[in-house]
């Protein structure tokens, strides 16, 4: 491979990584107008789903929810509100949504707990970058 297609390889991963950091952003700013990610997920703690909250926020595994599951719990306002935000279906926003939550929570609560205060986005963000950056 030459030098010349070595760069262009890094500059497309550069820009998958940068358009990855926009629907993330989308999604933690989403996260925000549900009340925050505490708000969040009390809305999975009402709804008897305690043990895959703290499963996210331990050190442990993280236990998997399904789509389904993520359209009991949250309003069709609110999964509407993400899939426009995301360009995609329902069921698509609610697929990521399931795939993702249990992974974005576990890398906002390292220590066990997620955060008190302060703004999600700028959180993730933070993450975003370390991981690019870092």
């Amino acid at each position: 491979m030459s030098g010349m297609e070595y760069q262009g390889e890094m500059t497309m991963g550069l820009m998958d990584q940068f358009n990855e950091s926009l629907d993330y952003k989308k999604t933690l700013q989403w996260v925000e107008d549900q009340g925050g990610i505490n708000s969040l997920l009390d809305k999975f703690r009402q709804n008897g789903l305690s043990d895959k909250v703290s499963s996210w926020i331990g050190s442990g595994e993280n236990s998997p929810i399904s789509a389904d599951t993520i359209q009991q719990v949250l309003s069709s306002e609110a999964l509407q509100s993400l899939a426009s935000r995301l360009g995609v279906d329902v069921s698509k926003a609610s697929g990521l949504l399931a795939e993702y939550l249990p992974k974005v929570v576990d890398l906002l609560s390292p220590k066990g707990e997620t955060p008190k205060d302060g703004n999600l986005l700028t959180m993730g963000w933070e993450l975003i970058k370390g991981k690019l950056f870092g």
